[in-house]
């Protein structure tokens, strides 16, 4: 929930200095990161908490809130291109309640207690989850894709608008290409956009600022998989899937940061790829 957390506290900056506008990531998330996030409206704390994580992790603010503005950004473009959404690992996302998709069914995949905390938050916030959207609890290291999704109604034969956000490096590898094995049957016309971990970072011979992730994310087996950039295009026509756009995210940063005046670094550990199935 720490991402939605993050574009909660962003919505206490003025409108034009926002990098992203979300008017439901406050309200989705349980009680005590609603009060931490509270606190955050006041400039003091607020400055206080960008400066801690900026020291902590060059950065990670910019990047989470560009990526999150990237992806809108494509799914809003694509909304009369596709006829479904798939969130792989949606946490407390707010892209299926927020954003013109009522009339579009949405799966939002994740692990069994992800997927109970936010149902327990649609509830309280709508009295029930909405009905375009069905809620899939899931383990992507152990259970198949496919058919867990079709469980819950989801046919292959639609053209869907995959989102796959900052969780990449969670997966082993045989956890990726079982993933990439389901997206091989993607219709004709789906769209992917995904994020992904530098391997010169997880391999440990690039730190890029920043070692104490390394030491908490990568040493300790959480972060499990990166690629280098050059390596996508061969292993995605692998699974029938052609890159559209590759972005570092200090293009992003430059797409969105910069025109709202702040002064907000981006990071080179993460990049983001968006794709096209032929």
């Amino acid at each position: 929930m720490s991402p939605t957390a993050l574009v909660a506290i962003e919505q206490y900056f003025p409108v034009e200095q926002r990098i992203i506008e979300d008017d439901l990531a406050y309200r989705i998330l349980p009680l005590g990161m609603r009060s931490l996030v509270w606190l955050m409206r006041f400039n003091l704390f607020r400055t206080w908490m960008i400066r801690v994580t900026r020291n902590d992790t060059p950065g990670l603010w910019g990047g989470m809130l560009c990526r999150k503005r990237y992806i809108d950004e494509k799914l809003i473009e694509s909304v009369n291109k596709v006829n479904a959404v798939v969130n792989l690992g949606a946490g407390f996302d707010t892209r299926a309640y927020r954003l013109a998709l009522s009339n579009m069914p949405v799966w939002e995949v994740d692990q069994p207690e992800n997927i109970k905390s936010k149902q327990t938050r649609l509830c309280k916030l709508f009295g029930a989850v909405p009905s375009h959207v069905r809620l899939v609890p899931i383990d992507f290291d152990r259970e198949e894709l496919g058919p867990v999704l079709a469980s819950y109604g989801y046919s292959e034969d639609r053209r869907t608008f995959f989102i796959w956000e900052a969780v990449t490096q969670y997966l082993t590898e045989t956890g990726i290409r079982a993933t990439f094995d389901f997206l091989a049957k993607a219709e004709h016309g789906s769209l992917l956009v995904f994020t992904y971990i530098r391997k010169d970072f997880l391999d440990g011979r690039v730190m890029y600022g920043w070692e104490n992730i390394y030491k908490k994310y990568v040493r300790d087996k959480i972060w499990l998989f990166g690629m280098n950039p050059e390596e996508w295009p061969v292993f995605l026509e692998g699974y029938g899937w052609q890159v559209v756009e590759h972005v570092g995210y200090e293009e992003l940063a430059e797409w969105y940061i910069r025109p709202s005046g702040r002064e907000l670094a981006s990071t080179p550990v993460e990049r983001i790829i968006y794709a096209e199935k032929v």
